[in-house]
């Protein structure tokens, strides 16, 4: 990343893949936003920058390196990868959080808890401009893209024909919707979606309200 990169990101302000601090939040605050970058796309944690673009820079590089580190490290399970870059910008030093997307994902807040409960687990992905918690399915379809696992001789039977015929009229589809039209339990309305995500026939999105839907891939 370049000095003039960094300029660009703050001109443009807060958005998918930018994020102002102005300092360091606390443990919890911090590893939210890492977590919610590396369950998405990725993206740039700009320290020393208020909401509003203003210019604060960071007290101390190495302080702040440091809380960094055990925030990716201890508050982030698994722990979130990230690069660290100085800046000074109207001299102001501004330290840039460089976070790609994971390949291990879905990240959560460190529960201490040997495997992620779905009931608890607080999995965070990005919004437009907001880190948001993760609903069930999206974790559900996080957790089978990191397993590798192939769907094997799937059909599309009258469940799959009622999603299809919902979202030609309302663009859009909701796992109670599905359990509505369908007649279905919640779970089997669940799993019919995911596993249409899993075959590349739908998308699955997260509203600002941390509301999921889906709607067609084509």
């Amino acid at each position: 990343m370049t000095l003039d990169e960094v300029r660009d990101l703050i001109k443009q302000g807060e958005g998918l893949r930018v994020e102002f601090k102005q300092r360091f939040p606390s443990y919890e605050k911090f590893a939210k936003e890492m977590i919610a970058f590396a369950n998405t796309r990725g993206g740039v944690i700009l320290l020393g920058v208020d909401d509003d673009k203003s210019l604060y820079g960071v007290e101390s590089e190495k302080s702040d390196a440091e809380l960094i580190r055990e925030t990716a490290e201890k508050y982030c399970e698994p722990p979130v990868k990230y690069s660290l870059e100085l800046f000074e910008i109207d001299r102001k030093e501004i330290l840039a959080v460089d976070i790609n997307e994971s390949r291990n994902k879905p990240h959560r807040i460190q529960d201490f808890l040997p495997e992620l409960d779905l009931n608890s687990a607080a999995v965070y992905v990005r919004v437009n401009d907001k880190s948001v918690l993760a609903g069930k399915e999206m974790i559900k379809i996080m957790q089978t893209q990191k397993a590798g696992v192939p769907l094997k001789k799937y059909t599309v039977g009258k469940n799959e024909k009622a999603v299809f015929d919902y979202l030609e009229k309302n663009g859009e589809i909701t796992v109670k919707d599905l359990s509505s039209i369908a007649n279905i339990s919640l779970r089997r309305a669940s799993r019919t979606l995911i596993n249409l995500v899993r075959a590349n026939l739908l998308m699955i999105h997260v509203k600002e309200n941390g509301t999921e839907y889906f709607t067609s891939a084509s």
